[in-house]
């Protein structure tokens, strides 16, 4: 079992309330990731969660169970943070089975959780290195090692994967993304990279300034945003916005139509503009556009790699029913 609630729950340092009144439950085996910009309340409230953190009013509850003054070693969850926070003096295995010698496990105990482990994490040749001989992806994966021998209920994982570099990360994204689908365990996930938050999770939950903006699949956030912050943090690139004459003509004070939603012409297209940016990556192609008269910049990808260079003129057809509209308070218009 795993299943998290937070009931009304709040966090203030001093004067300053950073966790307005929030709820939120977590099922069981359920991969949820709590995305947003830098200081959204992300990392804190995980720690929350953890027990790291005392909230200041509210509840939390595992399991049905009320652990809001439950230590954080009784609580039956695992972190996994950035850092890693291995021991360099010690061995992998030694670090795996450091929270087991804790717990005062006989070693055949101890050894048969530890070698289960790295074979689910492919680190059965590494056991007898240390840290500082293993690349970064095999130190995050020895951090993980440590948090499954304690066969917790629920995983917490704090921007794991911020200290890899990019091809790193997409495997890491991968290898954790597979170990959810074989352990069945809930993972609780915080990153502020919303790619990674799209291609993880079963939920997400999108913060601003410790408020929960929405909730929901990659797919519901990215189809149907409910406002106009979320319309322009799900997505890469951003979604475009528009506002004036163009919004009017759709009902809205402010449209949004995605990048992939503008498609590239010969000529008579609704839209015109001066390619500015051509961001040829084989597969697609994202330009910036100018001087369109609609937007200081409006980003399209083109499918392939289209011919058109800096300085271009390039000719718009926007697909008119994939426009999201949004009223003068940034909610969407049905």
């Amino acid at each position: 079992m795993g299943q998290i609630q937070l009931k009304q729950v709040t966090k203030s340092f001093g004067s300053t309330e950073v966790i307005p009144p929030l709820d939120l439950t977590i099922e069981d085996g359920e991969f949820t990731v709590f995305v947003g910009p830098s200081g959204c309340g992300k990392s804190t409230l995980l720690r929350l969660i953890a027990g790291l953190e005392d909230i200041t009013t509210g509840h939390i509850e595992i399991d049905g169970q009320d652990a809001t003054s439950v230590v954080p070693a009784k609580r039956g969850l695992a972190m996994v943070f950035q850092s890693y926070a291995l021991y360099p003096h010690m061995s992998v295995r030694k670090n795996i089975a450091f929270p087991l010698r804790m717990a005062k496990l006989d070693q055949a105990a101890i050894d048969q959780k530890v070698e289960a482990a790295a074979a689910v994490l492919n680190l059965t040749d590494y056991l007898d290195r240390r840290p500082g001989q293993l690349s970064g992806g095999q130190r995050q994966r020895v951090a993980i090692g440590r948090a499954i021998v304690r066969e917790p209920s629920a995983f917490l994982f704090d921007e794991p994967l911020s200290n890899l570099d990019a091809a790193l990360r997409v495997g890491m994204r991968l290898e954790i993304s597979e170990l959810h689908e074989r352990l069945k365990t809930t993972m609780v996930y915080v990153t502020h990279d919303q790619v990674e938050a799209m291609t993880m999770a079963d939920k997400i939950v999108v913060l601003q300034a410790g408020v929960i903006e929405q909730v929901g699949t990659p797919l519901e956030l990215y189809r149907t945003p409910r406002n106009i912050f979320v319309a322009g943090f799900i997505g890469s690139p951003k979604m475009n916005f528009l506002t004036g004459e163009e919004a009017a003509k759709h009902g809205a004070h402010t449209v949004g139509i995605r990048p992939e939603h503008i498609d590239v012409v010969e000529s008579g297209g609704a839209w015109q503009g001066t390619v500015g940016v051509a961001e040829h990556l084989g597969s697609d192609t994202f330009f910036h556009i100018h001087n369109t008269g609609l937007a200081e910049t409006l980003t399209v990808r083109a499918i392939g790699d289209v011919s058109l260079r800096h300085g271009d003129t390039i000719h718009l057809s926007p697909r008119v029913e994939e426009f999201h509209r949004f009223d003068a308070a940034g909610l969407r218009i049905a």
